[in-house]
Parts: C-alpha cells; sequence; structure tokens
C-alpha cells in the first residue's frame, strides 16, 4: 500500500505538542517549546524537545500554567532557528502524518510560523486525537475530550503537564487507544481513518 491506502502499522506518526505565550499567532503571541514523538508500528522512533525564544516577555499567566520562565527562553534558539531542524525530524510530507491534540491550534503556530520565516510548509495529513475521540468514545466513558481526562482513561505512563514533551508523550499513548477502538469498526489504514472522522457523526463531548 502506498499513500493514504497504507495500514496504520506501517504510517510513520508524529505526535508533537506546543508551548505558546498566548492563544493565536494573530495576537502576536509566539511558539515557547516543542515536543514531539515519532512513532511506528506502536513504537516509538524518535523524540524531539526544544525550548524557543518568542522574542518577548511571558505574561505571568503562562508562567503559572507551564512552568516555563522567561529566564528559561533567554538562550533559547528563535523559532526561524529551529524550524529546519524540526521539519528534519518530520520528514517528508507524503510520509509522516502529524498528530496532536487539538490540533488546530498547534498547526496555526507552525504554519504561522513558517510563513513568516518563509519556509515551506509540506502538505502533512494531519490527525486530530481530541476530534476523533469524540468518534470513539461516549459520555458514560467520559465526560469530556480534554488531554487530561484521555490520558488516565488509556493508561497512559505519562500525564499531562503543559509541557510539550509530556503532553506529546501523554497523547501519544491517547493515539493508541483510539487505534484500538478504531480496529473494532474494522478502520486499519489511514484512508480509512480519514474518512471514518469525516463521516461519523459528533459525540456530545465537550
Amino acid at each position: 500500500m502506498s499513500g493514504a491506502d497504507r495500514l496504520l502499522v506501517d504510517v510513520p506518526f508524529v505526535v508533537f505538542d506546543l508551548e505558546t505565550s498566548g492563544s493565536a499567532p494573530s495576537t502576536g503571541a509566539a511558539v515557547t517549546e516543542i515536543g514531539a514523538v515519532k512513532v511506528l508500528g506502536g513504537h516509538v522512533i524518535g523524540e524531539f524537545q526544544t525550548f524557543v525564544n518568542p522574542g518577548h516577555y511571558l505574561s505571568d499567566f503562562i508562567t503559572a500554567l507551564t512552568g516555563i520562565t522567561d529566564s528559561m527562553l533567554a538562550d533559547a534558539p528563535t523559532i526561524d532557528q529551529v524550524l529546519p531542524t524540526f521539519l528534519d525530524f518530520l520528514g517528508p510530507g507524503h510520509e509522516t502524518v502529524l498528530v496532536a491534540h487539538n490540533a488546530p491550534f498547534d498547526m496555526s503556530f507552525m504554519k504561522a510560523a513558517a510563513i513568516a520565516h518563509e519556509y515551506e510548509w509540506p502538505e502533512y495529513k494531519v490527525v486530530d486525537t481530541a476530534r476523533v475521540a469524540r468518534y470513539v468514545l461516549d459520555r458514560d466513558e467520559v465526560p469530556n475530550c480534554k488531554l487530561s481526562t484521555l490520558a488516565p482513561f488509556f493508561g497512559s505512563a505519562t500525564s499531562p503537564t503543559h509541557r510539550a514533551l509530556d503532553d506529546a508523550r501523554a497523547t501519544v499513548d491517547v493515539l493508541h487507544g483510539i487505534f484500538e477502538r478504531l480496529g473494532t469498526h474494522d478502520v486499519t489504514t489511514l484512508d480509512q481513518l480519514i474518512k471514518f472522522k469525516r463521516k461519523r457523526a459528533r459525540r456530545p463531548l465537550d
């Protein structure tokens, strides 16, 4: 199989998470930390973590939420310095599938950074674990699809901490738990996964 017809077990997924200085690139917020885990066939084959200097001071709220301080970022590389290394870790767009919890948030920051610094962002397929979880879980199982709820539900060895690599590791376990559920729906290929999340009615979960 090739392309979207690949078996899920044969697809390299990069599960990533960002910490940022605010809620959206349009407000001037920027990436402060990137954490990513590459998995293939249910096994971790690589990890990536770096602080990123956002070019401005952090609010007290962000520091309280993440534990990241201005001093921790003072000597960190800027996003334009990080992007080439991170893109190399991700791999080519035709091969790698990106995964994030509430993916539109993380993708908006990465695409904005790529545009701002004139890097070509590959056309990755993207899986949002929050969205897919709503299709495979019911309210009598979990009250919502927050990462802090799904990680213990799926028995993650890592607790989400609002730190990028911890949250990426927790999302890996959530992804694999979701894949087990998808198997009961006979979803075994990337193409089936993409079609499944488009055609299933959204579950009444937060």
